[in-house]
Parts: C-alpha cells; sequence; structure tokens
C-alpha cells in the first residue's frame, strides 16, 4: 500500500502538530476539571488555559477586549450565535452565494419562519464578489452584513476590507465566517473593518474538533438566545449580559481549547506568512499539473492570487464521488467530493446538477512528493475515459 495522503485538511486539517497531541494529553491529565468554578489550585489552573487561550486570540484578531471573545463549539456555532441574535422579525440581511450552510441555513430559516428577509450577492467568473453590489442592496432595515472570508468550495478570499468600510459608513454591523481563512491568513478587526468574527479551531488553528468561537468588537450587541451555567453570580435568575457570559453557556470545552492554544503558538513559532505561502506553493504545483491533464476541469482557479490552498475540479464524464472513490482506493488519496455544504456556489458554477466537484486541500503538512503524487493519480483517472 502506498502513503497515506491527506488532502482534505478544507475539512479539518490532519494530522496536527505533534505539540498539541502532547499538550492536550498532558493537560487533561494534569487540569481536567471544570475551570473558575471553585477555588482550589487544580480549577484555577485550568482556569487560566483559558483565559490565556481568550487573551491570545484577542491578539491574534487585534481585538481590544479578551472578554468579548467568546468560546462556542465550532464556527456553525458561533454563526448561529451571531445570526440568531442579531435578526428579528422586520430586518433586512445580505450575504453572498459563497456561503456555507453554517450561514445559509440559519438565515433561511429567518427568513421563512421569522420575516426576515435576506439577499444574496453572487460571485463574479474568477470567484469574488463585488463591494458594490452590497452598497446597491442596502436598505434603512439592513441589520447584518454577512460574509464567508475564504471559500471552502473554490479557495477565493474576498473583499472584507472593502465591504466592512462601506457597512460602517452606514452604521450595519459587518460579520465574517473565518472558518478556513484564520491561521492562513491575517484577520485583523481594525484593518478589515469588522465587527464580529466566526472561528473553528481544527481546520487552519490546527486544533481538535468541538471549539471555536467569535469575536465580538466594542460597540455591537449580540441578544443571548440560550440561558445557563456560568459559574458566576449564581443567585442572578436571568442569564448574564456582560461578556464573555453573555454568549457562553455551560462548562466550556477546556480539553478543545488547550488543543486551540498549542495550535495557535505553533503556527506562530512556525510563521502563518510562511505556512501560507508553502500551501500556495503546493497549490500552484497542483493547479499547473491538473491544467496539463485532458479532461479536467477547474474552477476559478486562473489566476491564485487573494486565494487559499483549496481547489475544485472535476474529471469529464466522471462522477465526482467517483473520481474521489478512486483516489482513496486506487491511490490512498483522501479529497473531499460533492457539494461541500455550499450549494448555492455549485448552483452558480452549474456543477450541482452533476452532483458537485472534487475539493483539495492542501495543508501545512503537505508536500511536493504528495502533489506529484496527486497529479499523476488523476493523470491515471483521465486515461480511463478513453478505455
Amino acid at each position: 500500500m502506498s502513503e497515506f495522503i491527506y488532502l482534505d485538511n478544507g475539512a479539518t486539517s490532519y494530522p496536527k502538530p505533534e505539540e498539541v497531541y502532547t499538550f492536550m494529553d498532558q493537560f487533561y491529565r494534569k487540569f481536567g476539571v471544570n475551570p473558575g468554578r471553585s477555588g482550589y489550585d487544580l480549577c484555577m489552573e485550568a482556569g487560566e488555559v483559558v483565559e490565556e487561550t481568550r487573551q491570545m486570540l484577542t491578539s491574534f484578531f487585534n481585538g481590544t477586549d479578551p472578554n468579548r471573545l467568546c468560546f462556542s463549539y465550532n464556527s456553525t456555532d458561533a454563526l448561529n450565535i451571531i445570526i440568531f441574535g442579531m435578526l428579528q422579525k422586520g430586518d433586512h440581511a445580505i450575504s453572498t452565494t459563497v456561503e456555507h450552510n453554517s450561514v445559509l441555513r440559519p438565515l433561511y430559516h429567518l427568513e421563512k419562519f421569522s420575516g426576515v428577509e435576506v439577499d444574496h450577492i453572487p460571485f463574479d467568473e474568477k470567484g469574488f464578489v463585488d463591494p458594490d453590489d452590497f452598497k446597491k442592496k442596502f436598505k434603512n432595515n439592513t441589520r447584518l452584513v454577512i460574509v464567508n472570508h475564504a471559500s471552502n468550495v473554490i479557495g477565493t478570499i474576498q473583499p472584507v476590507k472593502e465591504i466592512g468600510r462601506l457597512c460602517r459608513e452606514r452604521g450595519i454591523p459587518f460579520a465574517i465566517d473565518a472558518s478556513q481563512s484564520v491561521g492562513k491568513i491575517p484577520v485583523d478587526m481594525e484593518d478589515l473593518n469588522l465587527d464580529v468574527i466566526a472561528f473553528t479551531g481544527h481546520k487552519s488553528l490546527l486544533g481538535p474538533t468541538g471549539i471555536g468561537g467569535l469575536y465580538v468588537r466594542e460597540g455591537i450587541e449580540i441578544r443571548h438566545t440560550r440561558a445557563g451555567g456560568t459559574g458566576v453570580r449564581s443567585a442572578v435568575r436571568t442569564h448574564l449580559y456582560e461578556y464573555p457570559y453573555r454568549l457562553e453557556y455551560g462548562t466550556p470545552n477546556t480539553l478543545g481549547i488547550s488543543g486551540l492554544q498549542a495550535g495557535i503558538k505553533w503556527i506562530l513559532e512556525q510563521g502563518m506568512e510562511k505556512l501560507h505561502a508553502h500551501e500556495m506553493k503546493l497549490t500552484k504545483k497542483l493547479r499547473d499539473g491538473l491544467r496539463d491533464v485532458d479532461g479536467v476541469t477547474l474552477y476559478c482557479q486562473d489566476d491564485l492570487t487573494d486565494h487559499i490552498s483549496v481547489l475544485l475540479y472535476n474529471i469529464d464524464g466522471f462522477e465526482a464521488l467517483n473520481t474521489g472513490t478512486i483516489l482513496d482506493v486506487d491511490h490512498n488519496i483522501a479529497c473531499r467530493t460533492g457539494l461541500h455544504c455550499a450549494p448555492l456556489v455549485h448552483e452558480q458554477l452549474r456543477t450541482a446538477k452533476i452532483h458537485g466537484g472534487v475539493r483539495f486541500g492542501i495543508g501545512p503538512f503537505n508536500t511536493d512528493e504528495h502533489i506529484q503524487t496527486a497529479i499523476n493519480a488523476m493523470k491515471e483517472i483521465a486515461e480511463m475515459r478513453k478505455s
């Protein structure tokens, strides 16, 4: 059996840095208690790891108040907190056709059942939305603009700085889904004119599954839509209004937070710019190699400027699922096929009717040899069309 090659980092990063596994194991063995709920030493030390990670992420986003960094289970959870906490009957929201279902489904739910109006801005032939299209859709009742920072399907990085500037001029809150971008490229609250960031820990931050969160800029408020324990001020009948408790409920995922901290530390030690450059070098090699394969169609990959290391393609005459199965069974290569939880992207690319596409997601531990093997495998699969 050939070496297993993992090219599904758009779904989750794998493997993780060894430091992540080690720190999580050591942390949970030593401090695996409920943080901040009591005054004994282990509890306090577990709480310190939570607060250190909160502060680290606040700095990572160039935020100003660590208390406004709120942990969640993942970006889907964070996006639900944002969307349901900022929109209500009579409101208008603007999003895009680049979105993941973690944005599309909450918006659809509010549109269908709660009287919220939603507009979706389409992307162009290169995979980017036009900021001016948002300006044209602004209304007096627009209460939220929410955009996928980097597409999990076609890899394009949207012009969020300009969109944010237009939103700020109109006083409209602007949120981004940074699931694919944070950890790969800078996500700076001030530079990008952001009000709210939703993120997950298990992708480019190289942490475990089950941990994510959001950062809320001062002056922006999100209603709490849940209630429960916070470990402080237990006699208060209603859920607490101050951050981070306003948007955190119950016992936190301390093991996940510890792994997230270790992942961020590893990224900072390696250098985020260096890691991204490595991934994009391999993406270019893969893109160029697939261009030379007869019968391969690439989507939104002509220019890799403002892209992350995600590449979507199909082989003429092959179902995406079949291509992925052959890559797995015959070549020991893991990838992702289908609609990638982003149906509007595939509808606009006209790939929805052929059941989506094949996605390669390159991570920090992929090598030139991995990419060359993938290119060779694609050549072999494409040759099957002639037999």
